[in-house]
């Protein structure tokens, strides 16, 4: 029996925090859930950065989300101590019972020792936060070097003995009734109808993970032989449309190119309606997962053990090679991942025809 395990039922107001990207924001919905089932009393608020809120806003088990700005380290420290100070003064006003914070952020450590809480969680991270950190929280949890994200998340109510079923682990993304119609719009202008497309995202933030764009055309090129109807999406971001507009150019056939058109919560109502997602390591990837779409992902540098598609049918295609999930930026910091590079268009195209015929 866990000694000090928390009773739920005693509890009024949970504060969740998770500064980090859009993806690994995602990756915390079952967090929400778990708790709100195990104790359906609870109000449970979220605080992370104001571009990943369209990753939790809509989520049922959540009751307010609470916002930073990254732009406000730019700002003069007059105007970013009084974003703090209401920031503050909000949370205080919640008199949170619970805090579970799944970060190694200092701000985490800093407004549980502010704001009070009964009981506060948190990850252990031994040799590389000190005395504060562990002075911070009640409780504190190991991970293993290699489990899921959802899973490590999860791992903060195992430590306070809230111990998650399987069937309420997955991931939980509401697009919104606006951006369906929006998609639904676009998609019957343009001829297409539900699960009548496969979604080819190629890029991710970061564009080491990125296959290559003559690799990528090729499979659009092999895909529209076989008579599937495709629509091509990417941030808006200059790297990625770059990327896209060289894989556009080398299309004979076009295809619907909505790259840097569609918002977060647009993407999410697109990825839901695509018969199959093909893409790489990035936030829509778990987009996909969290709509129930099929996903071919291909993995190269990072660790699919860590990122891959969580609890969705998918096929996940790496190489053998000994050095890799390496989280390196290209061989030799090249900018160029030989185990994503090398990977064929056969064996993704293979992939994309094991996940349609089992719809």
């Amino acid at each position: 029996m866990l000694k000090d395990a928390v009773d739920l039922s005693t509890l009024h107001r949970v504060l969740v925090i998770k500064l980090r990207h859009l993806g690994d924001v995602l990756l915390t919905s079952p967090v929400f859930t778990v708790l709100k089932n195990h104790a359906p009393q609870l109000e449970i608020d979220a605080l992370v950065y104001r571009d990943t809120e369209p990753m939790l806003s809509g989520h049922p088990a959540i009751a307010d989300i609470f916002t930073i700005d990254r732009g406000w380290k730019q700002q003069e420290w007059t105007s970013r101590l009084a974003h703090e100070w209401r920031l503050l003064r909000s949370l205080r006003a919640r008199h949170y019972d619970l805090i579970i914070h799944l970060t190694e952020n200092a701000r985490g450590a800093v407004l549980s020792l502010l704001l009070k809480p009964t009981f506060s969680v948190a990850r252990d991270y031994s040799g590389k936060r000190g005395r504060l950190w562990r002075n911070s929280f009640t409780h504190l949890y190991p991970t293993p070097a290699r489990r899921h994200t959802v899973e490590m998340h999860l791992d903060a109510l195992r430590r306070i003995g809230v111990q998650p079923r399987a069937d309420e682990r997955r991931l939980t993304l509401v697009p919104g009734s606006e951006a369906e119609r929006s998609v639904r719009d676009q998609l019957t202008r343009h001829g297409l109808t539900p699960k009548g497309f496969i979604q080819v995202h190629p890029t991710s933030r970061w564009m080491f993970k990125s296959w290559t764009v003559e690799k990528n055309a090729a499979l659009i090129g092999a895909l529209q032989a076989a008579g599937e109807s495709v629509v091509l999406t990417a941030a808006p971001s200059e790297p990625e449309l770059q990327f896209t507009a060289r894989i556009t150019a080398l299309l004979k056939k076009p295809v619907l190119d909505l790259t840097g058109k569609l918002s977060l919560n647009q993407l999410a109502a697109l990825t839901a309606q695509a018969k199959c997602f093909v893409g790489v390591d990035s936030v829509p990837m778990h987009i996909a997962a969290a709509v129930q779409t099929p996903c071919v992902a291909v993995f190269g540098p990072s660790n699919e053990l860590i990122w891959g598609p969580w609890q969705v049918r998918h096929r996940v295609l790496t190489l053998p090679y000994s050095c890799r999930p390496c989280g390196i930026d290209g061989c030799g910091g090249g900018k160029v991942s030989e185990c994503l590079t090398d990977l064929s268009v056969d064996d993704v195209l293979s992939a994309v025809r094991q996940i349609i015929p089992a719809q």
